[in-house]
């Protein structure tokens, strides 16, 4: 677990409110490892799949290798009102669930 970021605090808020956990890696990167019932979009994709995401009125951490692209996908899907929070490393939010 890492204490880097003060929303890495938030995950376990997020996931007792039926947060989706968001993995933005390459599809490599996740079929090496990921958090059980991640949704997986990588992130050059994200934009295109933020309707998708919105459908289902529900909260998003997420997340990737170190916490880079996860920051990225977070303030995408916050400038189109989706709250998300940005969980840092896929391990990092393993560690919650």
């Amino acid at each position: 677990m890492s204490n880097q970021n003060p929303e890495f605090g938030n995950i376990k808020a997020y996931l007792d409110k039926g947060a989706i956990v968001l993995d933005v890696r390459t599809e490599v990167e996740y079929n090496q490892g990921h958090v059980k019932n991640a949704v997986h979009i990588v992130l050059d994709q994200l934009e295109y799949e933020i309707d998708q995401l919105k459908a289902l009125q529900k909260p998003i951490i997420t997340c990737c290798r170190s916490g880079v692209r996860s920051e990225h996908a977070k303030d995408l899907l916050l400038n189109e009102d989706v709250d998300a929070i940005n969980g840092g490393s896929w391990q990092n939010v393993e560690y919650y669930i």
